[in-house]
């Protein structure tokens, strides 16, 4: 896998294998200590600070040193293959520590879960339980089950689980972007993703818990929450508000709400609160959730839409239910609605039986549009998709590659190319931190998602909004000063 540029806070690289540390929670320790460490998308981020708020509320503590952990879990992600090595790998490791101390108990959560169970449990005994996206709350029960001597498993999908309840703990949080999960699972079958599979069907989340979420969040000083979701555009929730009327008697009134509805909800919260989301889906993004976007200054212009193939043979291979027009369709309204919007994708080349032709719309498809941000692969056959049943994995390695190196070479030049365009204008910066790089310079993101560097000025601090002028650019980052 290639990532360009700055990742998009729902594929950060940088993260996999983060372990979390949280404060002690008074008066609840019960003297075990729990090691959690997470591969994968934003969404396996976000479960793991739910299975971290259901755990410490058992009075468990955080360790960042797995040899020191009572109980030590794996967050896992089935997306990729080489996420499944590196958590097989970081197993090992595990059971060697867990020679050391017998009483150890280390378990799998997430993607894997399902798939991996016999493996994990039976075949190569690298783990004493295993828990599916859906079971967290189980986790309690499971442990005990393993202290008394047992392995322990719960894989089961739920229709209904959404954990709206759950107040998640933030996990190694810079106190400004948080997370909140709006929907679980994908009913999208698109035959090479294990998604559906690994996660259940979809299903939304109560609207008013997500207002009420982001509302503490925004009173506890975040400044930007990103919407997750498999497919954000599918939101779709129905029930019943109830409402007072004059006479104090009460009557249900039923309240459909899609993701446009729901961005407006987030939105008015605060105009300070900035909103992202991720991931839409070419089949599913309306014009009134780009409406929606352009209508509010503080729904950020940025829509990360997956286009994985140019060719419209390949998308019905893919069973990605839209073909090469209805994409362009959609990048042209959100031009149209939305001008100025950044836009990034997923690409993957090599998918069976693509011929040499049907790679080169991929390539005309990424000159049309012209990504800001683009996360590229080569296809990976993963066991248990519609893909891996129905079709050969038949593109040489060196086909794979040989394509993959002309797209990302592509998406650099229009990276820079469009980040180049931002020079000169005036950029509204929400900072989040020092740069990487120096103590003296700040980094923040742009309304548009570019990271932008600028030196500190004594008047600001993370977490609040600045005016940056960029004067220059890499094919990554904006640098610029503050402006009045």
């Amino acid at each position: 896998m290639i990532d360009l540029v700055i990742p998009d806070k729902a594929h950060d690289e940088s993260r996999q294998g983060e372990a979390l540390v949280l404060e002690p929670v008074t008066g609840k320790n019960n003297g075990r200590k729990l090691y959690i460490e997470s591969y994968g998308c934003a969404m396996n981020f976000s479960d793991s600070e739910i299975v971290a708020s259901i755990l410490s509320e058992q009075g468990f503590e955080t360790t960042n040193d797995f040899n020191n952990a009572d109980v030590v879990f794996i967050n896992t992600c089935s997306i990729r293959e080489n996420a499944e090595v590196r958590v097989r790998n970081r197993l090992k490791e595990f059971k060697t520590a867990k020679s050391k101390n017998p009483g150890m108990v280390v378990g799998v959560l997430g993607c894997m879960a399902e798939r991996l169970k016999a493996k994990f449990l039976e075949e190569e005994k690298l783990v004493d339980v295993v828990v599916g996206p859906d079971a967290y709350r189980d986790l309690p029960n499971l442990i005990e089950q393993v202290d008394g001597g047992q392995k322990a498993v719960n894989v089961l999908l739920s229709r209904e689980e959404t954990y709206a309840d759950i107040s998640p703990v933030r996990l190694n949080s810079n106190g400004i972007n948080a997370f909140v999960s709006i929907m679980r699972g994908c009913d999208n079958m698109c035959s090479f993703c294990v998604v559906p599979f690994t996660r259940g069907r979809e299903r939304s989340r109560d609207p008013f818990s997500i207002v009420n979420e982001c509302t503490e969040l925004f009173n506890a000083g975040y400044r930007e929450v990103t919407l997750l979701g498999q497919n954000v555009d599918s939101y779709k929730w129905s029930g019943a508000e109830s409402s007072e009327s004059e006479v104090s008697s009460s009557e249900s009134v039923t309240v459909n709400v899609n993701f446009a509805n729901l961005l407006e909800m987030v939105a008015l919260i605060n105009s300070d609160l900035r909103v992202r989301f991720s991931t839409s889906h070419p089949k599913d993004i309306t014009d009134e959730v780009l409406y929606a976007i352009a209508k509010y200054d503080n729904i950020c212009n940025y829509i990360h839409l997956p286009v994985q193939s140019g060719n419209s043979r390949v998308l019905e291979m893919m069973n990605r239910t839209y073909d090469r027009e209805w994409y362009i369709n959609r990048i042209d309204a959100i031009r149209r609605i939305i001008p100025g919007c950044a836009i990034s994708t997923d690409v993957i080349t090599g998918f069976c039986t693509e011929t040499d032709e049907e790679h080169k719309e991929t390539v005309s498809m990424m000159e049309y549009v012209q990504y800001d941000f683009a996360y590229m692969f080569m296809y990976s056959e993963r066991p248990g998709t519609l893909a891996a049943k129905r079709y050969a994995d038949d593109i040489p390695e060196t086909v794979k590659a040989a394509r993959l190196t002309e797209i990302v070479a592509l998406q650099q030049k229009y990276s820079l190319v469009r980040l180049q365009a931002q020079i000169g204008k005036v950029q509204k910066v929400l900072i989040e931190g020092y740069s990487k790089k120096s103590k003296n310079d700040y980094c923040g993101r742009s309304d548009q998602n570019a990271m932008v560097v600028f030196p500190v000025d004594e008047r600001y601090k993370p977490g609040m909004y600045v005016n940056v002028l960029a004067e220059r650019s890499t094919s990554a980052t904006l640098m610029g000063i503050i402006v009045d």
